[in-house]
């Protein structure tokens, strides 16, 4: 089949190629067998093309977790566990663990939904891997009910833009997001965001301070890393967590004096987490909450997944320049033609 490949292995945006000679897969037990149609872009697949990103084992060596596409053929005993019936000819999307930039994928079909007429394949194509680490982070991991405060960083980003439309339609008293530009505060605050804070013009952690009157912020959920690690700490409110889940700005904070006071007086809890290494059966329980919590909102409307473009994926170099320039607001798609 055809896929996309990497020269080498690993390597820059220029390594990226399609491939005529790669092996279709055969669904195992459990799996079905996916003619892609469309596939996200995600920011692990960058780390990933790099050689920089600990893949799982059974990820193999093509990228790309998400996709929407028509199931090809199931293995005789893919339907045995799952709480839906699946059938050649079905129009699903899901989550792989890798896999997906290509013509055929095979995916546990524990992980796929079926696709709705009233949800474009573009779209169904950006809502797994984005809309599933949203709910793992905000309410999995940061124990998110009704009532609570939110500050999403990077709120632009996929994560973020889901996040912040979950958090309002789950009922949090106030949603905060931090973000890079004045067009990016338009956007978070047309999703629901209450108030938004460009990082280049103001400081969102006096901000943060003064709006909640000292109080803090219930949930964080961060993917900057070093450079917000203190600002954190100092902005979260009595019994808050904060959700690592990204680290744009690094990984190591030595050689910075980090006050560790507010995890003992606020009664802080950190935590980090990453979903591509996570068990099928934990990833089945967050697909259940998609369905359940988000399903009905992409189809009624009032969810959105915004496009930044929808390449060829001829032009998967194209792609992935885009979105190494940290410039966009939404889902980076790729139609496989």
């Amino acid at each position: 089949m055809r896929a996309i490949d990497i020269k080498g292995g690993k390597g820059p945006v220029s390594s990226l190629f399609l491939s005529s000679e790669i092996p279709k897969p055969v669904p195992a037990a459990g799996q079905a067998l996916v003619r892609v149609k469309f596939f996200g872009i995600n920011r692990m697949d960058l780390t990933q093309r790099a050689g920089l990103y600990q893949v799982p084992p059974q990820a193999g060596p093509i990228l790309g977790v998400e996709f929407s596409g028509v199931i090809e053929e199931l293995h005789e005993r893919s339907n045995a566990n799952s709480d839906e019936y699946f059938k050649a000819g079905d129009e699903v999307f899901g989550l792989a663990y890798g896999g997906a930039y290509a013509e055929y994928v095979a995916v546990s079909t524990l992980m796929l939904i079926h696709k709705s007429q009233e949800i474009p394949w573009e779209v169904a194509a950006g809502i797994p891997e984005v809309w599933v680490t949203a709910i793992q982070a905000m309410e999995l991991i940061g124990g998110f009910s009704p009532g609570k405060s939110i500050l999403w960083h990077a709120g632009a980003s996929s994560v973020s833009i889901a996040g912040i439309q979950l958090s309002k339609a789950l009922g949090a008293s106030a949603i905060y997001a931090t973000v890079g530009s004045q067009e990016k505060v338009d956007l978070c605050r047309s999703l629901g965001a209450t108030t938004v804070w460009n990082y280049r013009e103001s400081n969102w952690e006096q901000e943060v301070s003064k709006i909640t009157n000292d109080k803090g912020v219930d949930i964080i959920i961060d993917f900057v890393g070093q450079n917000y690690f203190q600002m954190n700490l100092n902005s979260a409110g009595k019994d808050g967590r904060v959700v690592i889940v990204g680290m744009l700005s690094g990984a190591k904070i030595s050689g910075k004096d980090i006050d560790l006071s507010p995890f003992v007086t606020k009664r802080l809890r950190v935590e980090g987490s990453r979903l591509r290494g996570r068990d099928l059966e934990y990833q089945r329980v967050l697909r259940d909450m998609l369905v359940n919590d988000a399903l009905p909102g992409f189809i009624d409307g009032k969810f959105q997944v915004p496009i930044e473009k929808v390449f060829d994926w001829r032009d998967i170099q194209g792609a992935h320049s885009l979105m190494e320039s940290n410039t966009i607001k939404g889902k980076i798609i790729c139609k496989v033609t």
